[in-house]
Formats: structure tokens, sequence, C-alpha cells
């Protein structure tokens, strides 16, 4: 069985019509302390109130008012260079302010760019220099700034011929170009003769030559660079790609160069729409509102403080949802924010389709989620990584058939891990000689291939991301760098930080509480089980973590502990008489204690230990409920020992039983229902009798007990064979005469089917359904079976016992 690596999910999915709350809107005010902490002790306490960190939020929470993005030398530079069509002689700039924004802005060291820019940047850092030198000398200004650029050109010459320095996309056709225009100016530049002839040559090569496979990648590429190209362009072929906001590829350079050549009025509404938003200068890339808010999401969630956002993260992810129904061109034309959209929408519980039906878009729209297509396209020409792993992490996100987002896992799957083991992510980015930051995109890459969506615990990836903030590099890459200091935010990380070493502060107390709770009932005393409670409680404390859901934890883990070690009594320890025994006893209910009749010390240890947590989580549940749901609680448990005793008797009289009688009985078995069902009582909205007996409930833990079961006999079948226990391939073996290999694939294919139905009923919501904070625990009950059996069988991975020490035990210490 499952023993108890399982976990509640605390953080609802969302949907446009309602959002349940992460915090509950009314915690019980009964004061009563049942092995836990006072749940009084946490209804009013939050991290806002403990760590005093209201600025902090209030700050955090203007990032979703707009998205902010470093300015861009380079960007300006080229709409600087717009000259006025006055006369036959355009001898002014048609962007004056740009032109004054250069003049005003040069570092300290003679170049322009991004300030406290990466030693691997230099490169970058040469061509927006180079494009403001351009800029001044053509209209006659700035003598003085001009001679410390050059300066700055001739010290930093020798990183042109760099290896280890990244190179900014289009940069040895747009370099090259711009000492075209320099020699136009009669512009002298510092740089070797022989240097210059190399990559004259080098952009030669590059503009004739060619890939069939990606011909039109290579069109949108070319055009992309236009700025490198000028006079010899094809202006016509550039044009295909305007947008609808009159900007090519939303990028300020290219849409400057042609509206310089081509005085296109659509070109000169995106370029003065953008100095009405920024003044007098341009970013790299506009809009990005989109990708940036939803940037913002992303980091709340992978940090853990979402749940304290909740209010702005729903008002922006509605304001997504209607662009994406509209189309927006700033959605479906970006790979990365098309891919990052479906994902938070799709999460978050807004219903978005993979396929057509729904979008009612022209099948060109989704065309670049191909393999093909996308390696056709602009992205897939530079190999865009950003865009395949946010590709590949949209495809985790999938429901039953849906093949459109298994081919996308599939290739996008093969692609980054091909890049990650060529090493060319990490080198494509930056080399650790001359810098010690690790790239975004290197420690995203391997997060996603580690631990996909369907295998990673709350905490677990809050915990990693904490421990990286600091220590990546913020900074993205077009023609010329970029940030957005919304990303890469010190409050954000300080505030994650104290928010996980203050639910941890907490979670220690109770594990000391759920110590004596496990003395105080002789679970100790039973030498024929295994003491388990600091993976019990880990698994709670993995995704259970706010302050005030401290019932759910407590339920979680009692229940999962008593799971264990009464499966350990039936598989190595009790004979037929005192199996049959516990379960009569459970079948009784409640009953006087002097009428009792317990067959061995065992017996009454187990049964003792079970009633009084059928009772104690009785207790909560009501506060929490209104209601008793104690018969509840105690038919689960009698339901779940009855099919442990059914298997007991299968192995005594070696009766193998078909698939069906089979699954039907062992995902009982597996004891997960003890475990979930009652803390679904206690996360906070009333759950009533018809909610619990409908069909969306059962449909939801049948799901969760096919998969957890499945998944222990895929991964324990040479330990249970070696038993003589039935296990799930065993019984395919037996009934079709299938090989081992055979049994084991249509096990795997079994797990993968009820793992996407299963995330299909969580995230999608039903009109007076099961609220999704409380349908989360299921699907975190399967993400943890998925952790635990992801490389061994269960508790054999000795591996996650250091995972489960960070998180109990490990305060996260920020560097000054």
């Amino acid at each position: 069985m499952f023993v108890c690596m399982a976990m509640a999910g605390s953080q609802p999915p969302m949907s446009s019509k309602s959002v349940s709350p992460l915090v509950p809107a009314a915690i019980p005010a009964k004061c009563r302390e049942s092995g836990s902490l006072l749940t009084t002790e946490f209804s009013n306490t939050s991290l806002l109130q403990s760590c005093d960190d209201s600025r902090r939020i209030q700050q955090i929470k203007k990032m979703f008012d707009e998205a902010q993005l470093s300015v861009s030398a380079y960007d300006t530079a080229w709409m600087a260079m717009v000259p006025t069509p006055t006369s036959s002689i355009q001898d002014s700039p048609f962007f004056p302010q740009c032109a004054r924004w250069i003049l005003d802005n040069q570092r300290s060291d003679g170049s322009w760019g991004l300030p406290r820019r990466d030693p691997s940047l230099t490169k970058d850092a040469l061509s927006s220099t180079l494009a403001c030198i351009l800029a001044l000398q053509r209209w006659g200004l700035g003598e003085q700034q001009v001679t410390k650029g050059l300066r700055f050109l001739d010290c930093n010459s020798a990183s042109l011929t760099d290896q280890k320095q990244h190179v900014p996309i289009g940069f040895d056709i747009i370099f090259p170009g711009m000492i075209d225009c320099a020699k136009d100016l009669r512009l002298n530049l510092p740089f070797k003769s022989t240097d210059v002839d190399a990559m004259l040559t080098k952009r030669n090569v590059e503009l004739t030559s060619g890939f069939s496979r990606n011909a039109e990648g290579r069109r949108a590429y070319l055009a992309y660079v236009s700025e490198g190209i000028q006079h010899t362009q094809d202006w016509d072929m550039v044009m295909k790609y305007q947008r609808q906001n009159g900007s090519l590829f939303n990028s300020p350079s290219t849409t400057a160069v042609a509206f310089s050549h081509l005085r296109d009025p659509d070109c000169l509404r995106y370029l003065s729409a953008i100095l009405d938003k920024f003044e007098n200068a341009a970013p790299t890339i506009h809009p990005l509102d989109i990708r940036s808010r939803l940037s913002v999401i992303d980091t709340l969630e992978s940090l853990g403080v979402a749940r304290h956002f909740t209010n702005e993260i729903k008002m922006l992810l509605d304001q997504t949802y209607q662009c994406w129904l509209q189309g927006d061109e700033e959605i479906f034309l970006n790979t990365t924010t098309c891919s990052m959209a479906f994902r938070l929408l799709r999460v978050y519980g807004y219903d978005v389709s993979s396929g057509l039906a729904v979008l009612k878009l022209p099948t060109d729209r989704l065309s670049p989620f191909s393999e093909d297509c996308f390696f056709n396209s602009l992205e897939g020409y530079l190999k865009d990584k950003t865009a395949v792993l946010e590709l590949h992490k949209a495809s985790q996100i999938i429901y039953p058939e849906e093949p459109i987002l298994e081919e996308l896992n599939s290739w996008t799957m093969n692609f980054l891990k091909q890049e990650f083991c060529n090493d060319s992510i990490y080198r494509d980015q930056i080399d650790e000689s001359i810098s010690t930051k690790i790239p975004f995109i290197s420690f995203q890459v391997q997060d996603a291939l580690t631990f996909p969506y369907h295998v990673d615990l709350d905490r677990l990836c809050h915990m990693r991301s904490i421990h990286h903030y600091s220590d990546i590099d913020y900074t993205w890459t077009l023609k010329t760098s970029y940030r957005c200091p919304n990303i890469g935010n010190k409050d954000l990380l300080k505030l994650a930080a104290e928010d996980f070493n203050f639910c941890q502060s907490i979670q220690q107390k109770e594990l000391k509480l759920l110590g004596r709770w496990i003395i105080e009932n002789k679970l100790d005393k039973l030498s024929f089980a295994r003491q388990k409670l600091g993976y019990c409680y880990f698994s709670a404390a993995a995704t259970i973590y706010a302050p005030e859901l401290s019932d759910a934890r407590i339920s979680w883990t009692k229940n999962g502990v008593l799971t264990t070690v009464v499966d350990d009594f039936f598989d190595v320890a009790g004979s037929m008489e005192e199996l049959i025994n516990l379960v009569q006893l459970l079948e009784k209910g409640e009953v006087d204690d002097a009428s009792i009749d317990f067959c061995s010390e065992e017996v009454e240890i187990l049964f003792t230990a079970i009633r009084g947590t059928i009772r104690e989580v009785g207790d909560m549940a009501l506060a929490w409920q209104g209601r008793d749901v104690s018969s509840h609680i105690n038919d689960i448990w009698v339901e779940t020992v009855k099919s442990m005793l059914k298997e007991a008797e299968w192995s005594k009289n070696k009766w193998v039983p078909t698939m069906d009688e089979y699954l039907q009985n062992a995902g009982m078995s597996f004891a997960l229902l003890p475990i979930v069902l009652p803390s679904v009582y206690l996360v906070g909205p009333k759950l009533s009798e018809e909610m619990v007996s409908s069909a969306e409930y059962k449909n939801l833990y049948e799901a969760m007990n096919t998969c957890g079961r499945l998944l222990n006999d895929w991964r324990g079948v040479q330990r249970e064979s070696e038993q003589g226990t039935v296990n799930a391939v065993s019984v395919l073996m037996h009934e079709g005469g299938r090989t081992l290999d055979d049994a084991m694939e249509e096990v795997k294919r079994l797990i993968e089917r009820e793992t996407k139905q299963l995330l299909k009923l969580v995230l999608l919501e039903k009109e007076n359904g099961i609220p999704n904070c409380c349908k989360q625990l299921f699907w975190n009950m399967t993400k943890a079976c998925h952790l635990f059996y992801m490389n061994n069988d269960g508790y054999t991975n000795e591996e996650m016992v250091g995972v489960a020490k960070s998180i109990l035990d490990e305060p996260i210490h920020l560097s000054p």
C-alpha cells in the first residue's frame, strides 16, 4: 500500500466564475486541543501579522498594476536614427527625445545599456554602445559622449571574438551592418581590420546560407534583424510580419528601421505609442504586459506565497482569459506567452482547450504547437529554449484524449533533454569563468525535467525556488538584454523565506505533539510496525502548509500512521483470527468498552488508536462543518480493513482474481481514503451529504485509488512477486497471458490514463460541485504517489529522508 506519502492542497484552482479562498472564510472559533495545536492560535494569525510584512506585501501587489521593463539603449538608438521627412535632406531626428535620452544616459565607463550587467554580456554592451554612437553621430550631437563611447569600444574590442561571451540575437548580422553605417558616417571605429573583415565575412555567409526545413523561420529571422541589412532588405517581405498594433515582431528597433525606409503610418502609430507610454525611450520588446504579469503569478506560485495575493491573481487571470477568448495577438503570436497563459489558466480552473473547437480560431493559430511548424517559425529558427520550455510545461497540464499536448510533451522533452545533455543551455547563456550567476533558463529546464507537474509537491518546489532565487540571473536577451524588475525582486524573496520559516516553526511544534500521541497510544510498542511518523507528517506539511490548516495536517498524519501500522498488521503480523476480530470491532462502531472482546493486545492497541482518532477527527470536523461526520469516517475505516482482509484471504488461498476484481478491491486496500477523506472536511468549505455521496466525489477517489495502487504495483512487482502477493502486473500476466514487459507497459498506460482523468476532474469546475480546494486533496495525494514511486519502491528511496528533513527541520537563511 501507499504508506502516507500523500498530501492535501491548500491552494485551490481558480475559475473565471468563482474562487475558493486559500484561507477559509470562517475558521472555527471553537477552542480545542485534540493532539494538535490550538486551532484558534492560527484562526486570526497570518504571515502579515506575525512577520510585520504589510509594507512588503503592498509593494508586491503593485507588480500587478503594469508590466515593468528595463529601458533598451539599443532600441532607443534606432528610434533616434529615424529622420524627419521635412525636406529632401533629412537632417533632423523624427524622435528628438530619444536622442536626448542617449545624451543623458551614458554609463560612466562610456557604454550604454543595462546597469550592473553581467560580464558575459559585453558583446551586448558593444552593440548598444555602437548604436547610440551612430545615433549621435548622425545628427552631429554629443561629441564628448561619442569620444567616450569609442574609448569603451576600444577597451572592450577583444570581446568581439571571445567565444565565451553571450551572443545577442542577430549580432553576427547587425553589428557588421552597424560598422557599414559607421563608414557611411565617416566614423572611425577602433577595431582591428582583421576582426572587421572576419565579421563581415561571417555576416555574408549567414545572409547567403539557408535551411530548407525552416525556410519560413529564416525569412522571419531576416525580417527581424532588418537593421543589419537595411538597403538590400526585401521590405515587401518584411511588412508581411506587421501586427495589428503596427509593429514588426513587437520590436521597436525593427519597426523604427522599417519606418525610416517606408514611412508606414502603422509603424509610426506603434512607435508613437511607445513614447507616449515610456516618454523618451523604448524597451526592447513591447507590449509584454500579459507575459510579464503572468510571470509574476508564476513566480508567486513557485515561491509559495500566491495565497497572499488571491484577489490580484484572479483579476489578472480574468483579464487574460478574455484576451484568450478574443484571440489576442499578444498571446497567440508568441509561443512563450501562449503556453504560459494556457498553463496558468488551466491550472487555476479556467476552461481552456488545447484544441480549436473552444477557441474558434483559424487552424494556423495553434500551428506553432506542432514540432514541424514550430521549427519553421522565428522562435524555432532561433531554437528559443524559453519557448520550448513553456510549451513543455503547458503540455503537462493534460487531460485524456488530447493528442496535441501528447505530441508537444514528447518532442519538447526530447529537445530539452538533448540541449541539456549537450550543455548548450549553459554554454549559450553564460560561462563560469566570467560569471557566477545561474541563467534563469538553465534552472527552469533542469527543474521541469526532474520534477514534472504530476510529481512536484508544493513545498518542495517552493524550497528549491527560494534557494535558487538569489543565485539566478534574471536577464533575458533578444537583440539586446533586458530585465523585468518584477522578476528577481528582493521583496518577493524575503516574503517567501519568512513565510516558509514561519510555517515550518508551527509544523515543528505539531510534529512534537504527534510524537507524544504515538507514545500515548502505544503504537511504538508494536514491534512489527514501521515507525514512519516523519514521512507521514512530511506528506502533509509538503502541501497543507498554511498555518490555519493545522487540523487537516493532524488528521492526515494520524490516519497515515494508522494505515501504515494496520497494513503491516494485515501483511506480516496478524493471524486470520486477529484480522477478523479487528474488522468486526470496527464494524460495530461506538460500543461500551466493557463489551469489547479483544483476541490480542495488538488488536486492542490498534482498535483503541483508530477509534480515538475517529472521535478526535469527528470533533474537528464538527467545528468546521457544523454537523457530525464521525459515522462517515468510521465507514471509511471499515471498508478499508474489509478490503485488506479480502487480500489476506486471497493470499492464504492462493487465489488470483480477475483484473476488475483486483482493482475494485485493491484501490480500497491501498488505504488512501482514511487519509484523504477526513481531511476534506477540514480545509474550509462545508460539504453536504449530497456532495460526499455524489458521482463526482466517487470518481475523484476512485481515480486517486487506482493511480496509487497501480504505481505501487508497477514499482513493487519484483518484491511482491517474491512474497507471493497478488499484484496488478501478475494479475495481467495470469489473466491475459502477457509477458512481464507487456504487463508492465499496460500498467504504465493505465496509470497515465487515470492521472490525466483525475487532473481533469480536479481542475474543471462543476456547478454546485465539490469545491476546488477539496478536490485538490485528491490530486496532491496522487502527486505524492508519483513522487514516492518515481525511482524506487516506496520507502526504499533514502533520498526522501533528506528531502523530508529539509522541509521540516531546516529554516531558510538568506545571505545579506
